[in-house]
């Protein structure tokens, strides 16, 4: 028997959960599909598990280094399968918290393969039908949404000639399912993942070299943060290569080794490591979703949406990393919640993505918002720039981790914030407050008037803000 809905969204992680959860505050009938575990890529197979390694990974380093301020601790070791066990306890305390909002929302799950059908008995319109392959083997189910919202999320993408084989070439995924530490890494792809995973086997012990195809890691970053981020890491001992072009043919493995050659700067260098991660980006999760039986449009394994999240089949509805462009889990919650106002009351809802900020949780801590000096230079801004160093703040003297800055870019005809990009302690948690100034239209002369505690790493914002006019008080 067919089941009527109001809405249907297909794939339950982070927008597509919270996608049902508003619709159900709106009073539609709701349901989700998921394949495999509500919260998605984002609680099983990346932000939650992999920020339970790099809390690992802080406190390990921060325990080896306690004797400098007088705690003494000795024989000091790590243990995988403990992080194992702690990691599987916060993903399943967070999964039912996820399942809990569901039943109170009276929101149906069916677990299983959904799959878009085309004119049918069910249904005249392409796509007005979703059947679900169950999990338990049981009868397919049918349903009947007026509306759907595609939220499927995205895979690792593969690197060309070279195969994820889970043992010796692991993908990030494949790299939370770790069994043991080797001595040494190779990672390609100085991205976001590959610097947090560079960042974090460090600490664990393990010498790691990074391959990265462009001139600099962390390319969406203002160039200055990317210097201090390589500077900081070589600093630690981790070998970063830019300019490298993985050649694929080249690559030998086995049971103990990986290698493979790059073209560095036009000249063939060898690299080895026990291990190897692929972190090159992301591709829409779109397989088996019967994309053909639709108008819906695909470019580079994403889909097509308009402004409102609409595909070309006006009542399906896109949101999150299937669409591509930030593949960030609070992205996929603002387009969820602009998705499902359009779909409840016809109201277009608009994200701005400047105002999104974008977060490296490696250490140290990369956080920023909006635009980086070489973009707004290339919008004809004429830019006025106050950039202010922890070293001198109070607090991250006491905390002992002074290194970073942080840099805040402004226009100087009307004051306006264009940018803030920040490197140090605990960043990733500061840049809420220049979200905030941005929401708001904040100017800088506004977030150095705002009162900050003493002492708190937060009066880094407000040195920074002074010094895009000359005034800081610190430095």
């Amino acid at each position: 028997m067919a089941r009527e809905y109001d809405l249907v969204v297909i794939g339950g992680g982070t927008g597509g959960y919270v996608a049902a959860i508003r619709a159900a505050q709106l009073g539609l009938k709701t349901a989700v599909v998921e394949k495999e575990n509500l919260g998605g890529t984002c609680l099983h197979k990346g932000c939650i598990p992999t920020k339970t390694f790099l809390r690992s990974a802080e406190m390990f380093r921060e325990a080896k280094n306690a004797s400098q301020f007088g705690v003494e601790i000795s024989n000091i070791h790590f243990n995988l399968q403990q992080l194992h066990d702690r990691k599987r306890k916060v993903v399943e305390q967070l999964h039912q918290g996820i399942k809990g909002l569901m039943k109170k929302g009276k929101i149906d799950c069916y677990y299983g393969t959904a799959r878009l059908l085309g004119p049918s008995i069910f249904s005249p319109m392409a796509g007005g039908t979703v059947s679900v392959e169950m999990n338990d083997g049981s009868e397919n189910e049918m349903l009947l949404p007026k509306h759907i919202i595609l939220a499927t999320g995205a895979k690792p993408r593969p690197f060309q000639g070279i195969e994820f084989d889970g043992k010796s070439v692991l993908n990030s995924n494949q790299m939370l399912e770790i069994e043991h530490l080797p001595k040494s890494f190779l990672i390609v792809g100085g991205g976001v993942i590959g610097i947090e995973w560079a960042s974090c086997l460090n600490d664990f012990g393990v010498d790691v070299t990074v391959l990265e195809y462009g001139e600099r890691i962390l390319p969406q970053e203002d160039v200055s943060i990317s210097r201090e981020m390589t500077k900081q890491l070589e600093k630690r001992g981790i070998k970063i290569v830019t300019n490298a072009e993985v050649l694929p043919s080249t690559i030998e493995r086995n049971e103990k080794a990986v290698k493979l050659k790059a073209k560095v700067n036009g000249e063939e260098k060898q690299y080895e490591g026990e291990k190897m991660l692929i972190s090159i980006g992301r591709m829409g999760n779109i397989d088996n979703l019967g994309i053909e039986n639709t108008e819906i449009e695909i470019e580079s394994s994403f889909i097509k949406v308009n402004d409102v999240y609409q595909t070309k089949e006006k009542h399906i509805y896109a949101i999150g990393d299937c669409i591509g462009g930030a593949q960030l889990a609070h992205v996929a919650t603002s387009e969820a919640l602009a998705a499902v106002e359009h779909i409840a009351n016809g109201k277009k809802k608009t994200v701005n993505y400047r105002n999104i900020p974008r977060c490296v949780y490696s250490f140290p801590e990369v956080a920023s918002i909006g635009l980086t000096e070489e973009e707004a230079k290339s919008m004809d801004y004429d830019v006025k720039i106050g950039t202010f160093p922890f070293k001198g703040i109070g607090k991250a003297v006491v905390h002992g981790e002074t290194e970073g800055f942080v840099k805040i870019i402004a226009d100087s005809q009307t004051d306006d914030l264009l940018g803030v990009h920040m490197i140090g302690p605990q960043v990733t948690n500061l840049i809420s407050e220049a979200s905030l100034a941005f929401l708001l239209d904040a100017t800088p002369w506004e977030m150095g008037e705002t009162i900050h505690p003493h002492p708190s790493l937060s009066e880094v914002l407000y040195e920074a803000a002074l010094a895009v006019d000359g005034k800081a008080i610190h430095f």
